[in-house]
């Protein structure tokens, strides 16, 4: 925890112990603020956790989170529930001794999520089996059932819980939780009934009307509109946006069967439920004091019961009825939780038990009542307890230490608590003696005898013994108590009915006879034979607060604070005003003030040490005696004086916060030097390291290669001298010329045998690699027989490899190859560029051209230049082949077609023009001549031209000149001359003269193609390639 001090003036202390102002209020507030901005809702006050709600999902929940808290120590890492958690888990098994939070905090502050995250915990990281599995889905099970029968939507809250909790989770020997046990305290009943404007009735009521299936609602014959419910519309608040009831529902119902319900208890439970809205239902009317039912689709025989009486009371009689049933109802259902949660291995008997009591906060709203009065009753009794608990801790921890124990001067409530709770003189004494005599009673009188019995009283005020200031802010119905916490006006209106929350006997006689179970279990028929008069509201919330308190003096206290920031429920709004008052409600002031009466900072010798060593040469790096010895030593050398800090058994006590601040500053000063050192210490390690290494690696690797090599030599060595022992290897070679005999037969094998491994580890890598071992005279024949079968086998092997694309592209590169090479000089400039499919787009090519075409399939288009039969004169056209013609086009019109059964012949010169003559029969009529063209790919377009035709054997390459058919009877001829550059003109003697360019007679490099071609024209000049 103290690595954050460094950042403490950005996000506050993590401990408001370490507060240098701790007596500040402003300062306490202040550094909240600090932490609830950067989402750090966790602070602690000594062991005590304040958690801030932040209204929003944090990612600091998960089970990653969970392990970094789980078997931590409590300061070790930064606050959070989880610590509070693992820490009473651990004190109960190390220390055997039951445990219990206490967690509290206005409405709305996440009490209940608080315990949620608890339950998670421990579900979670505590050990499972299949049984364990079974108890943690029914604690956590549990929660949303609670929720739905015990919580409401109120102005602060969307879901508050209208009860007290005490839980009780059991754990086994294994530190497995095996059981629970769950007490309810003073459940909100008069929600039932009534609710303020903006509020709801509980969560169940809702629920079953929005997720019910129609057949179950049918079956409690209730309407699929809250509306229609008379306890429903009180607050005129059906609709939550933050609540779904429909989905709600479904958890409920599902976690009805987790905690063990049978199908006839839930449809029991939900007819009840019904009951009640049915109950809000019936309504009176009655002349002359009588009340009557005036609703026809109520219980009639109700009218029976309730004849005697005036219309208001028979509605107070049916709101008795109907807050009983429910109230009993609820107490049943708990009971009925604990049932199933109940820990039935009777092999081990003895269990741990860490308590978690979700108890309802300090009140304080415009109108308080006999509700709010028990809550802060309560509250006052926590406090009472929390007070001593906390003074207990100190002092104990004081004594074990050895440190001398200051006494601390603090306010006691103990006068408080007995102004409520004293028999015969405190407020609930008074308030029942009021409720039980005879005569006319009300709330009034009950007032008046308040005044005349604790008027005195230093924390009790009424309006008529107040000062004339204090009478204006009064009403005459009130009186006013002086809590630990502040102020509280309280209405004495309805605290006689409320602590008497009587039921008519012949009410209780109609419930004893119903035929539901649960309420037969609800309204005992011995009830009706006792005689004795039930306890009022308050002393029985009084004995069972006198229980729980007890239940939690037998065991070891924590502590969860909740605060709620603002009242709209905003993420990121930090209410001041509000967040004041309940810092003083929640006595966190006075917590802290009497944490603080002594010693700020506390750790154990090991952990003081070990963080802060480094700061004293004398403890650096080790300190090898006494802990005690060595922080004596540290701190003497940090300067701390005598009445700054005192040495305990186990611990060191620092009194005031900047003690420890200054220190913490100084270690982070010291970390700078000690990260130079450590770097520069672990890259020489790392260094040296490495070489090591490496010179390791390379001492073993050049042995290794010695002793390859000495291997090898001996081995050659061993093999000469046995050759040479053979008298016979001499004696054959002496007769090696001569024919295969005895003499030269050992000479002659072993040869062989040489010849071949050479071979095989001199192999030929490709096509292109002509070398080849020298064989020897007897195996000339069959090494040029295996150079044969070599070189076939990677040729074919090649082939296989080829891709059908490339299969054709070679394919018509063979063609060309045949016709041209050695035979047009500019060939060669054709091999390595790759022949394509057409070289003219599909806009260059007009639509009409396309639509004279027809059906007929394009092979290969090509830009050409046509030179007139008269004059030679250019012209430019497209040359378009198909799969019967060759279509000579100009612009969008069909100039000429050339079937290729007409074309009896093309010539060419030897040169390196791109002319050519396509020769056609003169006595055609669809004819004009011969044609004259010129290409820039003239090698592709004739070998395209060559293939579709098929006329590869009909292509005449001339030297000088070439003879073409002008018209009927008519020649032409071009000369050809070679030249510096292309030039195609009209001669004098009316010849076409073509002087051709530069021939290049080699190709820098090629591509594959011509490789190819080359190397396997003289393999396959017969044959296709492979499919």
């Amino acid at each position: 925890m103290e690595s954050a001090l460094t950042a403490r003036d950005r996000v506050g202390v993590q401990d408001f112990v370490l507060l240098e102002n701790y007596t500040s209020e402003a300062a306490f507030i202040e550094n909240l603020r600090k932490r609830f901005k950067e989402n750090l809702i966790y602070t602690y006050i000594g062991s005590v956790l304040v958690s801030v709600n932040p209204y929003k999902d944090l990612e600091i929940y998960t089970k990653n989170h969970m392990e970094r808290y789980r078997g931590v120590n409590f300061y070790e890492v930064s606050p959070h529930i989880y610590a509070v958690a693992d820490n009473s888990y651990r004190s109960m098994r190390t220390e055997g001794k039951d445990q219990c939070i206490l967690i509290s905090g206005e409405s709305g502050a996440g009490k209940t999520e608080a315990s949620k995250k608890i339950l998670q915990y421990y579900a979670i990281t505590c050990p499972a089996s299949e049984q364990v599995q079974t108890v943690k889905d029914r604690l956590l099970q549990s929660n949303p059932v609670l929720e739905a029968f015990g919580n409401a939507k109120t102005l602060r809250n969307d879901n508050s819980s209208r009860f007290g909790k005490y839980m009780d989770i059991q754990f086994d020997f294994k530190g497995a939780p095996v059981g629970g046990h769950i007490i309810n305290y003073l459940l909100e009943k008069s929600r039932v009934v009534h609710q303020n404007h903006g509020e709801r009735n509980f969560h169940i009521f809702y629920q079953l009307i929005e997720g019910g299936e129609e057949d179950l609602l049918r079956r409690l014959g209730l309407e699929r509109n809250p509306l229609q419910y008379q306890y429903l519309i009180k607050g005129n608040c059906p609709k939550v946006s933050s609540i779904n009831d429909r989905s709600d529902w479904k958890v409920v119902r599902k976690a009805l069967t987790v905690i063990g319900f049978s199908e006839d208890e839930v449809e029991e439970l939900l007819n009840i439920i019904a009951s009640v809205l049915h109950l809000g239902n019936v309504q009176y009317g009655g002349e002359e004091g009588s009340a009557c039912i005036t609703s026809d689709t109520q219980i009639k025989y109700l009218a029976r019961l309730m004849s005697p009486l005036n219309l208001e009371q028979a509605s107070s009689a049916r709101d008795a009825l109907s807050k009983a049933v429910y109230g009993r109802t609820f107490t049943w259902l708990v009971n009925k939780i604990n049932a199933s949660l109940a820990y039935t291995d009777d092999s081990h008997k003895h269990y741990s038990v860490i308590g978690l009591l979700d108890i309802y906060g300090f009140e304080v709203f415009q109108h308080n009542s006999f509700e709010q009065f028990c809550i802060n009753y309560c509250n006052e009794k926590l406090q009472q307890l929390f007070i001593e608990l906390t003074l207990k801790s100190e002092q104990e921890e004081y004594e074990a230490e050895g440190i001398t124990w200051e006494p601390v001067q603090y306010f006691n409530n103990k006068i408080i608590c007995d102004l409520v709770e004293e028999k015969f003189k405190g407020i609930i004494s008074i308030l029942d003696e009021e409720c039980l005599r005879p005569g006319d009673a009300s709330d009034f009188t009950f007032l008046e005898k308040l005044e005349d019995t604790v008027g005195g009283h230093p924390h009790f005020v009424t309006h008529k013994l107040a000062d004339g200031k204090t009478r204006k802010v009064m009403g005459r119905e009130e009186f006013r108590l002086l809590h630990y916490a502040g102020e509280v006006n309280y209405n004495v209106n309805g605290f006689l009915d409320k602590n008497n929350d009587l039921l008519f006997r012949n009410l209780k006689e109609v419930m004893v006879m119903s035929e539901n179970k649960i309420l037969t279990q609800c309204f005992d028929r011995e009830e009706l034979s006792d005689k004795k008069r039930p306890d009022t509201a308050a002393t029985q919330f009084k004995a069972s607060l006198a229980k729980l308190m007890e239940i939690l003096m037998s065991k070891e206290p924590s502590y969860v604070r909740c605060i709620k920031p603002n009242d709209s429920k905003q993420a990121g709004r930090f209410d001041e005003v509000l967040i004041r008052h309940q810092v003083k409600y929640l006595g966190l002031m006075e917590n802290l003030r009497v944490r603080r009466a002594g010693f700020a900072y506390r750790r154990r010798y090991e952990v003081f040490l070990q963080r802060y060593k480094s700061l004293c040469p004398d403890t650096w790096p080790n300190w090898q005696g006494k802990l005690s010895d060595g922080v004596s030593t540290l701190v003497k050398h940090l300067g701390y004086k005598p009445e700054e800090y005192k040495l305990g058994r186990s611990k060191i006590f620092i009194r005031f916060p900047k003690t420890l601040f200054a220190t913490e500053d100084a270690l982070e000063t010291r970390k700078h030097s000690l990260a130079t050192k450590l770097q520069a210490g672990w890259k020489g390690y790392s260094q040296k390291s490495k070489y090591q290494k490496l010179r390791t690696s390379a001492i073993a690797v050049q042995a290794w290669w010695r002793g390859i090599l000495a291997k090898r030599r001996a081995q050659r060595r061993r093999q000469a001298a046995n050759t040479i022992r053979r008298y016979t290897f001499v004696k054959g070679f002496i007769y090696r010329h001569k024919e295969r005999c005895p003499e030269n037969e050992y000479f002659l094998d072993y040869v062989r045998y040489s010849f071949l491994m050479n071979l095989r580890r001199n192999l030929p890598k490709n096509v292109l690699d002509k070398s080849w071992p020298t064989p020897p005279a007897a195996l000339k024949e069959a090494s040029e027989h295996l150079r044969k079968l070599c070189m076939q086998n990677m040729v074919w092997s090649y082939c296989k490899k080829i891709s059908p694309e490339w299969k054709h592209q070679m394919e018509q590169k063979m063609i060309a190859s045949e016709l041209f090479k050695d035979k047009k000089d500019n060939y060669p400039q054709s091999v390595p560029k790759l022949f394509v499919s057409t070289r003219l787009n599909g806009e260059d090519i007009n639509p009409k051209v396309l639509q004279a075409l027809g059906s007929e399939k394009m092979k290969y288009a090509v830009p050409v230049t046509k030179y007139d039969r008269k004059g030679y004169k250019p012209r430019p056209r497209q040359l378009l082949l198909t799969g019967n013609s060759a279509v000579i086009a100009e612009e969008g019109k069909l100039k000429q077609r050339i079937d290729y059964g007409a074309l009896k012949g093309i010539s060419v010169s030897s040169l390196s023009d791109g002319l050519f003559v396509l020769h056609v029969p003169s006595d055609d009529n669809k004819q004009k001549g011969d044609v004259v063209l010129q290409s820039d790919h003239v090698i592709e377009t004739l070998t395209k031209i060559a293939i579709c035709a098929e006329k590869i054997n009909n292509i005449n390459i001339n030297q000088g000149s070439i003879k073409f058919a002008v018209g009927q009877g008519k020649e032409g001829i071009i000369d050809f001359t070679p030249g510096s550059e292309l030039l195609v003109a009209k001669a004098k003697n009316g010849h076409l003269s073509v002087v051709s360019g530069l021939s290049l007679s080699a190709v820098s490099h090629t591509l594959p193609v011509d490789l190819c071609c080359d190397i396997f024209l003289s393999w396959l000049s017969s044959r296709r390639l492979p499919d």
